[in-house]
């Protein structure tokens, strides 16, 4: 009796803008300071199971904030979402690729949306470089590892 062998599939349906903020509270002083600005970057991702078909919602969410001299410049928020069908990968696999590959496709989109709007509000683009999504999840990974090797700890010694 042969195992019948799921397919695994992974496929893009759709890529669109869940959220995007372009705010500039310094304007237009800021423009006659020096562009030397601090940049901040915070990166997220989220996923949810949207229906029983296997398909997905992933959201990457990059938020950007610039300050001159400590004075805000702008922050942009983007969240650049998408929905995948994925069949046949389950448990560590399917988090992984959640994690991994759903944000890589997902990171162009971002990328070129912040640059968009960083222009159109009178500064210089903002070229973010390639982000790694492998790198990242497993560094989260290993950090919940850990936090749970803690708890585990610290329950053994309060029983």
């Amino acid at each position: 009796m042969a195992e019948e062998q799921v397919q695994q599939q992974f496929a893009m349906q759709r890529i669109y803008t869940k959220d995007i903020s372009f705010e500039s509270p310094a304007t237009p002083g800021v423009f006659k300071k020096q562009w030397q600005p601090a940049v901040n970057v915070d990166l997220n991702t989220k996923s949810d199971k949207i229906d029983d078909n296997g398909n997905f919602e992933v959201v990457l969410s990059i938020t950007i904030t610039a300050k001159v001299e400590e004075e805000t410049a702008f922050l942009v928020e983007v969240q650049q979402a998408g929905i995948f069908m994925i069949t046949g990968i389950e448990g560590e696999d399917l988090r992984r690729v959640l994690g991994t590959a759903a944000p890589n496709i997902l990171f162009p989109y971002a990328r070129e949306s912040i640059d968009s709007l960083c222009v159109k509000g009178g500064f210089p683009p903002v070229m973010l470089a390639p982000v790694n999504f492998d790198a990242l999840y497993q560094q989260a990974l290993a950090q919940s590892q850990a936090q749970a090797a803690q708890a585990d700890d610290g329950e053994a010694a309060t029983h």
